[in-house]
């Protein structure tokens, strides 16, 4: 059976929302995506999004899910590689009207299968961006040299500085440009961003994702340049990765670029395993 795809969120979530739910980690993105698209608008990044759903047979369940909102690249559930490719291959005979494609994210080996099919369907070229790894909490331990300071929660008084620390962490990462004073009040208004601070002074920020089917997913993490080195974002993180645990989470993810051996390295000192490699791909008209 072929994709069915949609505009709207309530049919997205009412035929999709079990199958995302029955694996958190691999489809993190896809649960705090829609969750946010339904608790602030659908217009809360910009242009309407799009989503989509696949069964193998058409009264059987829902095995891959994928959702975008643009300017951002679709992003996939897990699924086959076989479903990707089907999924490229129709979004491709779509058109432009529907979506716009500059590139697709998600598991690894789903992510090459559908930017193979989608530049074969479509001429263009692909290249990839971003090689990142999801990991997934074991058992949380604290940082083998923890800096001087304290955890705590951002209030609406710490609003400026972590817009300014967003924008600097999203031109880092090469995320394209997003409502960033609404997203900090967001999270601010959910205890959903950690401060870590030394001497009274904020030194690093790590957010926090609502708990969606038993899951919440730590990022970003960021210290400014000038403060690195010293311990302060494995801090922040184990703080806000104890404190949603309290909230009851069950499962606590984190996404790292793989060329970065640094947070790759202490995320695991502080008890995160590997779960998947992640891909990011871009495409570019030949």
């Amino acid at each position: 059976m072929t994709w069915t795809l949609s505009t709207s969120l309530d049919d997205f979530r009412a035929e999709a929302g079990a199958f995302l739910a029955a694996r958190p980690a691999e489809n993190t993105v896809l649960l705090t995506i829609s969750h946010r698209l339904a608790a602030a608008g659908l217009d809360v990044f910009g242009e309407p999004p799009v989503f989509g759903w696949w069964r193998p047979e058409a009264d059987g369940p829902v095995e891959a899910a994928f959702l975008q909102t643009p300017p951002f690249a679709p992003r996939l559930s897990v699924m086959t590689e076989a479903a990707a490719a089907e999924l490229a291959v129709q979004l491709a005979a779509a058109g432009p009207g529907f979506t716009e494609l500059t590139g697709v994210g998600g598991g690894a080996a789903a992510v090459r299968a559908f930017a193979d099919a989608w530049t074969a369907a479509t001429g263009t070229t692909q290249a990839v961006r971003v090689e990142e790894r999801l990991y997934r909490l074991g058992r949380l331990t604290d940082p083998a040299h923890p800096p001087t300071g304290r955890h705590r929660l951002a209030t609406p008084a710490d609003r400026d500085l972590a817009i300014r620390w967003y924008a600097e962490f999203l031109a880092e990462v090469d995320v394209p440009p997003m409502d960033i004073p609404r997203v900090v009040d967001d999270r601010i208004a959910a205890a959903g961003l950690h401060l870590w601070e030394d001497d009274t002074t904020p030194v690093a920020l790590a957010g926090a994702s609502p708990i969606l089917a038993g899951m919440s997913r730590i990022g970003p993490v960021y210290t400014p340049a000038p403060l690195r080195g010293r311990g302060y974002a494995s801090a922040a993180t184990a703080a806000a990765t104890a404190h949603v645990l309290t909230q009851g989470a069950q499962e606590v993810l984190l996404y790292t670029d793989l060329a970065n051996p640094t947070s790759n390295s202490i995320y695991q000192q502080i008890g995160y395993l590997p779960v998947e490699d992640c891909l990011v791909v871009d495409f570019t008209a030949a």
